[in-house]
């Protein structure tokens, strides 16, 4: 969909950082509204969209679990 979101997860990153969800949530936004920067009166929804999606996205990047690729912290229960 949109070819400048890249792989976040683990084993493509080691570390993801804040920015990169950020950059990638703005991209997504960005594809899916057709604006690169909202005019003034829609930029509150584009913002909050942003918000969304990042958060959505960090939701996900902690609840997959990749078998196989190192992990830091305590290994999650298995089935």
């Amino acid at each position: 969909m949109c070819r400048s979101i890249k792989t976040l997860r683990e084993p493509y990153v080691p570390t993801v950082t804040d920015a990169d969800v950020h950059a990638a949530a703005l991209q997504y936004v960005r594809k899916i509204s057709g604006f690169r920067a909202p005019a003034a009166h829609n930029a509150a929804a584009f913002e909050a969209a942003v918000t969304a999606v990042a958060a959505a996205t960090q939701t996900l990047l902690d609840q997959l679990v990749v078998r196989g690729a190192s992990r830091s912290g305590p290994s999650p229960a298995t089935d």
